[in-house]
């Protein structure tokens, strides 16, 4: 900016164009009678062929309307399946609590407990499970933090096969039928 030079103005130019090419796409948010959050995960556990980290990813539904997505590599090594889960719903709980949050400052509070899917049956195991296994004290605050939600209540947490995971296309190539 302090110093722009022709190639600067032409790269503005094209954006402008693809900006003004692309005003008809969007977002689009339909009303719908259902107000909940319900919000899908899913790990690629150590897929990641140069440093074996796992890839997450999720999306959060209000009602039926896609409204937050994300997919990212994580940030340390996960030692098992269930770790890479876990730290991937703690991840999508983390960002449901903000949109609940998010929603009760615009006087539309959430009433109903927010339903995360998971497809890995330990990691959801040990959610609901109170005692705290000598394996599993490196996530510690991932743990801590999704069960306190889920004995207040504000988030259930349930099983959801892989092969219904509508978040896969976030962390891996999909066959074409499935695409």
């Amino acid at each position: 900016m302090h110093d722009p030079q022709i190639e600067h103005m032409h790269a503005l130019k094209r954006i402008i164009q693809y900006i003004h090419g692309t005003l008809d796409y969007g977002l689009h948010l339909y009303p719908s009678s259902v107000s909940t959050l319900v919000s899908c995960t899913y790990t690629d556990w150590g897929d990641c062929p140069d440093t074996r980290r796992s890839t997450s990813g999720y999306c959060v539904f209000l009602g039926d309307n896609l409204v937050s997505w994300s997919t990212k590599h994580q940030a340390t090594l996960s030692r098992s399946s269930a770790d890479a889960e876990y730290r991937g719903v703690a991840d999508v709980v983390s960002e449901s609590c903000w949109l609940r949050n998010l929603l009760l400052e615009i006087h539309f509070p959430i009433q109903k407990a927010t339903l995360a899917y998971c497809d890995n049956v330990s990691a959801i195991y040990l959610f609901g499970n109170p005692v705290q296994h000598q394996h599993t004290k490196y996530i510690e605050m991932n743990i801590h933090f999704v069960r306190e939600k889920v004995v207040r209540g504000q988030v259930h947490v349930l099983h959801m096969p892989s092969k219904y995971q509508i978040v896969d296309i976030f962390t891996k190539s999909l066959p074409s039928i499935l695409f």
